[in-house]
């Protein structure tokens, strides 16, 4: 612990025990919801953030990296298996030729529908658990 640091005190430890309970609950129920889909969390994962990512249809695997927080040769796996079962594609990068853009396919964008509809009741509950005992303390002293 750094000198300019302040001692935790308890309640800052159970804010930070609830919302880690809440962020585990969300996610190991998305990963039962993937399951059943016949995904895998990281495959739904990786549709999502081409789906999700800002301003355009697609990724680069380096932004695919950086958004799961995976090492890229990893990503380009994850890239392979999705292509291969029919979710993504890849294709030639539209300003710059040396890169390479990751697509949705329409049965990809199918399957991210299915699982984001599904999520829905789950982003709900986890809306409420940021609503923490204690969290309007936390804010108003980082203010």
């Amino acid at each position: 612990m750094s000198r300019n640091s302040e001692i935790l005190t308890k309640a800052d430890f159970e804010r930070l025990a609830h919302f880690r309970y809440g962020l585990r609950r969300f996610l190991r129920r998305s990963e039962e919801l993937c399951r059943k889909q016949g995904l895998t969390p990281l495959q739904y994962q990786a549709l999502l953030q081409i789906g999700g990512i800002p301003g355009k249809n697609w990724a680069t695997v380096g932004e695919l990296a950086e958004r799961l927080q995976a090492h890229p040769h990893g990503v380009v796996s994850l890239v392979t298996r999705c292509e291969a079962l029919g979710l993504v594609e890849r294709r030639v990068g539209r300003s710059d030729r040396r890169q390479v853009e990751v697509h949705l396919t329409a049965n990809g964008l199918q399957e991210l529908q299915a699982l984001a509809q599904l999520h829905q009741p789950e982003l709900r509950m986890l809306q409420a658990e940021f609503s923490l005992p204690g969290w309007q303390e936390l804010e108003d002293e980082a203010a």
